[in-house]
């Protein structure tokens, strides 16, 4: 594809937090942009968040993943709520990515570079399949690493160490991870180079252990009712979504985004 017809990638903000704008066309020059060298001749490391509508409400606060998000290189909208809203309040419509496929693109432009991953998270057994698939599927995409997630506090500058010295163009995190996120935002320093991504789920769906939700669903945004029945708590969730309705309305009236 012509270059000069690529939709530019563009920085929103969404009830002050940021939001990326990356056409799916555009995907792949943003990443190999984010892992060239800075003007000072260094590749620094980045990390990209996969935004939810909880995500955003709890990056609203003045806490450790606020700033997570606010340093985020890129920050993508995974929930259909988040694509209205921006419409809403700014009049642009972010491209919002299903998670699986969205590493799975992700993967793919990695491989086509003969770049490479390092796996973090899970139980052993998940982490194998995992690894045993994304070889299958990835043959040129380099695993240069993996470790399972509930490592001891002790171990874990071992493990940053490790890491450190893999260099690897994309640090994959999943379940198992104690802080998620935050563990990311810890040890950003440490880490060094390359692209991190938090996933929670990613392990399990690689290794068939769970199920994605379909494609239907997640264009309905309706995906999160098979959460419901694994975890019936979900379903309170419905109260914050009431109240990010009301924070789009105040805005929109006050004028604030």
């Amino acid at each position: 594809m012509d270059s000069d017809n690529i939709l530019p990638v563009e920085r929103i903000s969404l009830l002050n937090v940021p939001l990326d704008i990356v056409p799916q066309e555009a995907l792949a020059e943003r990443i190999y942009e984010l892992l060239s060298p800075e003007k000072d001749g260094l590749i620094k490391g980045k990390h990209i968040v996969l935004l939810s509508l909880w995500d955003l409400l709890r990056a609203r606060g003045t806490n450790e993943y606020r700033d997570f998000v606010q340093n985020a290189a890129m920050v993508l909208p995974i929930s259909k709520s988040l694509i209205g809203g921006a419409r809403f309040l700014t009049g642009k419509t972010p491209v919002r990515y299903m998670p699986f496929d969205f590493i799975i693109s992700l993967l793919t432009i990695l491989e086509n570079r003969e770049l490479s991953v390092y796996l973090l998270g899970a139980k052993s057994r998940i982490l194998k399949k995992t690894e045993k698939n994304i070889r299958q599927t990835f043959p040129r995409l380099r695993i240069v690493g993996r470790f399972i997630g509930n490592f001891k506090r002790q171990g874990e500058n071992t493990i940053l160490e490790a890491i450190r010295k893999a260099s690897p163009s994309l640090l994959l995190i999943g379940k198992g991870v104690h802080g998620g996120e935050r563990w990311l935002a810890r040890n950003s320093e440490v880490l060094n180079t390359g692209l991190r991504l938090w996933c929670s789920d990613i392990f399990d769906v690689f290794a068939e252990c769970k199920k994605r939700p379909s494609r239907a669903a997640f264009d309905r945004g309706v995906e999160w009712f098979g959460y419901c029945f694994q975890h019936p708590l979900y379903v309170f969730r419905f109260f914050p979504y009431i109240y990010y309705r009301m924070l789009l309305l105040g805005y929109r009236l006050f004028k604030k985004n």
